[in-house]
């Protein structure tokens, strides 16, 4: 059955049962579901366009539901929140099948599971195109926010989660070429992102975190924006990224590309930067991979003390 060929009503009643349950005193079904929050609450807002953020060639709908919780989830965890509901909203082309949608209700079911993160309302339009828009919304507990504009001189910046999986395995399925044993954990990394949510959480819970965020857009992108946020100048230390490196070699030997660039500006990996103070314990989970070395008005970033010729990293309005 097409999307042209139901109504509203049948196609809720047909996806509706499939999504996580709802954790609010009202859930969804009146004009707005209630959230019973213990602390400050944290909003954030994604968007996927089919053709531009996907295609329904490389992922399914259930790829799709799985991305679009996990990119939203992984920023209420970023300001240390922990994430209690998501609210969708869906654009429809009339040639689609109802089933991507059920897929699609499976996927977020799947990524929103282990947190236990309610779905609490949205809308269904048509459109020309898949469009989904994501807002997240999460509950910082009594805790204030792990900001961008924590980081301090001497802090040790720190990392949890995948780097470059994300660039390579778009270029693995862009390319065409055979996606064999060796390069299906890169491809199925970047349709279904795996950020360390519940470990980042429990480190943003212990207060032992100055600063962090989400890296969407790719390292040397994002830490320029937390070390613009927090007037500081960052070093990343290439000998402790360099054990990353080795996930990415057959895919860019294959590929004759430079992982160097997968892992430096990739995107689309859901990780997260930190800093912590220099006598603060590693957090679990996490990889000391450079020092906030001093003031920067405007921010910083090198590698090995070396100055990092342009922005890197995904654009949405670039070409990434």
């Amino acid at each position: 059955m097409l999307i042209s060929e139901t109504t509203e009503d049948i196609l809720l009643s047909e996806f509706l049962p499939l999504l996580p349950p709802s954790t609010a005193s009202v859930p969804t079904g009146d004009d707005c579901a209630v959230l019973q929050m213990r602390g400050q609450t944290a909003v954030s807002t994604d968007m996927l366009v089919e053709g531009r953020h996907f295609q329904k060639n490389w992922s399914s709908g259930a790829d799709v539901g799985f991305r679009a919780a996990m990119q939203n989830l992984s920023d209420s965890v970023a300001m240390g929140a922990s994430p209690r509901s998501l609210v969708i909203s869906l654009g429809l082309p009339g040639d689609l099948d109802v089933e991507w949608v059920k897929e699609f209700a499976c996927g977020l079911s799947e990524a929103c599971a282990p947190l236990g993160v309610g779905v609490d309302g949205g809308d269904v339009v048509g459109s020309s195109e898949i469009v989904v828009a994501v807002t997240v919304i999460g509950d910082l507990e009594g805790r204030p926010p792990v900001q961008r504009s924590g980081a301090q001189i001497g802090d040790r910046v720190i990392h949890a989660g995948n780097l470059g999986h994300g660039a390579a395995g778009y270029h693995v399925l862009a390319s065409g070429i055979e996606i064999d044993e060796a390069l299906a954990p890169l491809v199925d990394n970047f349709l279904r992102p795996q950020p360390p949510l519940q470990t980042v959480l429990a480190a943003a819970k212990s207060g032992s975190l100055t600063a962090m965020m989400d890296v969407s857009d790719g390292l040397i992108r994002d830490g320029r924006r937390l070390a613009k946020a927090s007037g500081v100048w960052i070093n990343f230390e290439g000998k402790n990224l360099q054990p990353r490196l080795r996930d990415l070699a057959i895919a860019a030997g294959r590929l004759r590309a430079d992982r160097r660039e997968w892992l430096y500006t990739g995107g689309e990996d859901h990780g997260f930067l930190a800093t912590i103070r220099p006598d603060t314990p590693l957090p679990d989970g996490f990889t000391d991979i450079g020092e906030v070395m001093g003031a920067a008005m405007g921010g910083r970033v090198t590698l090995e003390g070396m100055e990092v010729a342009g922005q890197g990293g995904w654009d949405h309005f670039g070409k990434g």
